[in-house]
């Protein structure tokens, strides 16, 4: 029997089973993506595979009720806990009308739908560091209670948004979380050729906040060092940075070739590390999760996935004209 981790960290047993199969959800509809695409039916993937541990511990530190959430083009993990369904994503990998991220104007992973507070992103990366930073000032200056918590790749930390938008909160000790999702490679760039010092979270003291270091692939770890934020945050303590560290399991996106700048030993030395795996272990040596649990787990996701393309493939495309609607005055 392993120490019952979960338990300690405030969390039930429904819970951490809740968080498991929001992980394998998002890698079953990443994986249905791929095959989509590879057969030709939707234009672009971009995954999630390799990072959904910190995805979704991460999100299930948060309130659901109240929190806005500021994602970057990998958190599928991170609008799934938020309230998107697999059809939401569907019909975003389709390019559909009914798309709630964009009407089918944008490329899949710019998550955005209102009634969720998922904050929309856009194309440049980084931009939504800023706009979180934004909205926990807005917040704060109308004495509202809730926290941003946006998310970003290590290549990300490089930029000027990243580095105004952190100023900017430990300036003001605004309630927002910044979390760098490192997954070792900036599309085609290794982390050392990123970074000069050791770590992305030693970049927090510059602007005046705490910063954590933590396994990417364990969701218990990224749900303590992202409860404890929160907790810092709505009790007025300011900011904080967050790494996690994992690895990108597939290309950067369905039309890169990462034979060109990694070893593929490295990438199926990684997979032993793959936190549905390492998760599903734990769960299993605690005595919560049977072969018979996750087979009924599997069938339900199928029957959700195959659902969502079919209704996905089949809806309306938008009308051309549809084109020029929020770029122009009525």
């Amino acid at each position: 029997m392993t120490d019952n981790r979960h338990n300690a960290l405030g969390l039930s047993d429904e819970k951490v089973l809740e968080m498991f199969e929001t992980m394998l959800l998002a890698r079953r509809i990443d994986e249905r993506m791929w095959l989509l695409n590879r057969a030709g039916k939707i234009p672009f993937v971009i995954s999630c595979q390799g990072q959904e541990a910190a995805q979704v511990g991460a999100a299930f530190a948060l309130d659901r009720e109240k929190d806005y959430i500021l994602p970057y083009y990998r958190d599928m993990g991170v609008v799934l806990t938020f309230g998107m369904t697999a059809r939401d994503l569907m019909l975003s990998g389709f390019a559909k009308a009914e798309d709630p991220n964009s009407g089918g104007r944008q490329m899949p992973g710019h998550f955005g739908q209102r009634k969720n507070r998922i904050v929309t992103g856009s194309s440049p990366v980084t931009t939504q560091v800023p706009h979180a930073v934004g909205i926990a000032l807005a917040g704060k200056m109308k004495g509202e209670d809730f926290i941003t918590f946006t998310t970003f790749g290590e290549g990300s930390s490089n930029q000027g948004d990243f580095h105004e938008g952190a100023n900017f909160a430990g300036v003001h000790k605004l309630p927002v979380i910044f979390m760098c999702e490192n997954n070792k490679y900036a599309i085609s760039v290794p982390i050392e050729k990123q970074l000069a010092c050791k770590q992305v979270s030693d970049r927090a003291i510059g602007y005046g906040m705490p910063g954590f270091t933590v396994d990417g692939n364990d969701p218990l770890a990224v749900y303590e060092a992202v409860k404890a934020a929160a907790d810092r945050a709505r009790n007025g303590e300011g900011p904080t940075l967050i790494e996690t560290v994992s690895y990108r399991l597939t290309p950067h996106s369905s039309d890169d070739d990462d034979r060109a700048y990694r070893d593929q030993d490295e990438v199926e030395e990684a997979k032993k590390l793959d936190s549905i795996f390492t998760f599903e272990t734990y769960l299993r040596e605690v005595g919560l999760l049977t072969d018979e649990l996750k087979n009924e787990m599997e069938a339900r996701m199928a029957k959700v996935i195959d659902e969502a393309t079919e209704y996905a493939e089949q809806a309306p495309y938008a009308d051309p004209e549809d084109a020029l609607r929020y770029v122009y005055a009525d």
